[in-house]
């Protein structure tokens, strides 16, 4: 059921697409610049866009156009708008030449009679800049006939988005030069300038001085210090606290006459 649903649909759509092109090869001459009307078909349609600007309708690659068409049924009975398309023609009106067809949008509503209904219809574009001719058309469907009516015939300009500097692609592309640029230049650097600059010498490291060895009977001492001896053994006074080396100083005692003799006490007969 549901490939037969989508066979269905393409087959529609296909019909559309086919409805779409006649309708502008036979009204592409004409240039209509109002609201169109069938013949057979008491409903008319208007376009309109909202993000229009005064000098006129402009096409941003990569960002959706949103159009709003506007239908009137002044027929007793009420219709069925069952498809919305367009296409984009070259702007000569001598010899058109279709450029790219849009995306044709599914809605099967009904419009009551004497009723209005407006209807979104959204496309993107991704084309170069340049001046094109936009078609836009709704098929109409009313006891089982289909009609075509044109929505819109109209110069349409094609322009790039306005470029911001946070853009990442554009952040990426700014990175990518810059290191170009900076590798560039160290290599002209390297290459050409560098050479005729005097080279600085690095300083010769000092030879370390000579250990002096003093010798000492049979002691050696690698420092410049004094060597002291002591009796049979000799040592290197550095080496030794200054507290250590200070030799305590004589007491003087003082005579208070003549000194007891520590003999035995003479005896007296």
């Amino acid at each position: 059921m549901g490939r037969f649903l989508d066979l269905a649909l393409l087959l529609l759509g296909s019909q559309a697409a086919g409805v779409f092109a006649q309708a502008v090869d036979a009204d592409i001459d004409e240039e209509l610049e109002s609201p169109s009307t069938s013949p057979a078909l008491a409903v008319t349609v208007e376009a309109s866009f909202p993000d229009a600007e005064i000098f006129g309708i402009k096409l941003v690659n990569g960002k959706p156009t949103e159009s709003v068409l506007s239908f009137m049924n002044e027929e007793p009975e009420p219709v069925v708008v069952q498809f919305v398309g367009g296409s984009l023609w070259s702007p000569d009106l001598a010899n058109p030449v279709i450029v790219r067809n849009l995306t044709t949008a599914q809605y099967a509503i009904e419009i009551p009679a004497g009723e209005k209904q407006s209807l979104p219809y959204r496309f993107t574009t991704n084309m170069h800049p340049q001046d094109l001719r936009l078609n836009l058309a709704a098929v109409i469907s009313s006891h089982n006939t289909f009609y075509t009516l044109q929505a819109f015939n109209g110069t349409v300009t094609i322009v790039e988005p306005d470029a911001s500097i946070f853009d990442p692609q554009l952040l990426f592309l700014y990175f990518f030069l810059l290191a170009c640029a900076v590798g560039v230049g160290y290599f002209f650097y390297t290459i050409w300038i560098a050479p005729y600059f005097p080279q600085k010498r690095k300083p010769a490291k000092k030879a370390a001085a000579p250990v002096k060895k003093i010798d000492v009977g049979q002691v050696t001492s690698d420092s410049e210090g004094p060597v002291v001896s002591t009796g049979s053994k000799k040592y290197n006074e550095e080496w030794i606290p200054s507290h250590h080396i200070q030799r305590p100083e004589a007491r003087r005692v003082k005579s208070g006459g003549r000194p007891k003799s520590r003999g035995k006490p003479e005896t007296t007969i």
